[in-house]
């Protein structure tokens, strides 16, 4: 919806508050856009927004394609500013190159939030758009952009996904209860509300991938997609060192791409959407992983269980956030959860739930 009223309030300058639109519909591309960055743009004439778009699911068009396309009057584009959280792309790819968009029209300025580290961009739109007349601004509201394209950022400068860690653990610290217990009642032993279980599903439908080890598939056999709640399913990716995942398991059922990690070379098991990738067990699993991801293309991942592979990702430094449930039941034995040092960045309640958010210092 378009916004005809000033921004500019508080403490922040009135390229800021215009920026802080752009962060705000920017949000409406997490899930989709990945492999791509979730951007927003907004076209501002005369103190008042013309213009606003976000990016399209990925392959689709991009923030400043749809900020364009939404101005009525075209003309008042040679008059008005554009804003932008990332520096418009300067090569083609699945679309034209926006900077190129941008200068046809005769967009006279242009704020930006981020210079984009991408090798094929990494400030050539920039200078592009200084060519064509453009006077262009940047850095606006860097850090705010900086946090809002994470993922983005992090497989550009440190070549490997984001990588979020998920459990849950009762009140007495731990993850799930002996297999003893598990083989006498195999029932599901939930140690959060329907809430927040209904949370992580909305988790897993704003990262490009999903990760679990092999006793996690074995013991709980989940489908780990977003059947709770609305949007893309996750790319499943399952260790299964000598492929014990028999076809019959719900992440052998094809209807999702899945990436099998294994140090077997030998791999019996055809499946549609279904692919395996070697790694060696005596190494260092956690980097390994997030080459092949890279590889893959894959900007983020959810990983969500169980202990030991959870465990091995904090032992190697190879996490930026971890989202920890505690719930209010105690199993008095059991598997322990992972242990784990960061910064508490947030703690809420869901229910009777606690859910505390760490992120990597």
């Amino acid at each position: 919806m378009l916004r005809n009223e000033s921004l500019t309030k508080n403490n922040f300058s009135r390229d800021e508050s215009y920026m802080l639109r752009c962060l705000e519909i920017a949000k409406n591309g997490l899930g989709t856009t990945a492999p791509n960055p979730m951007v927003g743009a907004v076209i501002v004439h005369e103190d008042k927004i013309i213009g606003e778009g976000f990016t399209s699911p990925y392959g689709g068009p991009h923030a400043e394609v749809n900020a364009i396309n939404s101005v009525v009057d075209k003309t008042l584009l040679k008059h008005a500013t554009i804003y932008v959280t990332l520096e418009p792309c300067s090569h083609h790819g699945k679309t034209p190159p926006c900077a190129d968009l941008i200068a046809k029209h005769g967009i006279p300025r242009v704020v930006i939030g981020l210079i984009d580290p991408h090798t094929k961009v990494a400030g050539k739109g920039i200078e592009k758009l200084k060519n064509a007349g453009s006077e262009v601004t940047t850095g606006c509201l860097e850090l705010k952009c900086r946090e809002h394209h994470r993922r983005f950022l992090m497989f550009q400068e440190k070549k490997r996904p984001y990588i979020i860690l998920k459990w849950a653990q009762t009140a007495d610290g731990f993850i799930a209860p002996k297999k003893e217990e598990r083989a006498t009642n195999p029932e599901p032993y939930w140690i959060t509300n329907p809430y927040s279980r209904q949370l992580v599903h909305k988790w897993r439908s704003e990262e490009q991938s999903i990760l679990v080890g092999t006793n996690t598939v074995l013991e709980d056999n989940p489908k780990l997609n977003v059947r709770l709640y609305t949007g893309k399913n996750p790319t499943r990716i399952v260790l299964d060192r000598k492929l014990k995942i028999s076809a019959d398991h719900h992440i052998m059922d094809g209807s999702i791409p899945t990436l099998v990690l294994t140090d077997t070379v030998d791999t019996p098991l055809q499946i549609e959407n279904v692919s395996y990738h070697q790694i060696d067990f005596k190494g260092d699993i956690a980097r390994q992983i997030c080459e092949i991801l890279f590889k893959e293309n894959i900007t983020s991942i959810l990983i969500e269980g169980g202990s030991q592979t959870l465990q091995t990702f904090i032992d190697s430094g190879l996490w930026d956030e971890a989202r920890v449930f505690i719930g209010d039941s105690q199993f008095k034995t059991g598997i322990p959860a992972p242990e784990l040092k960061g910064k508490i960045i947030s703690t809420k309640s869901i229910d009777k739930d606690t859910l505390k958010i760490y992120s990597n210092d």
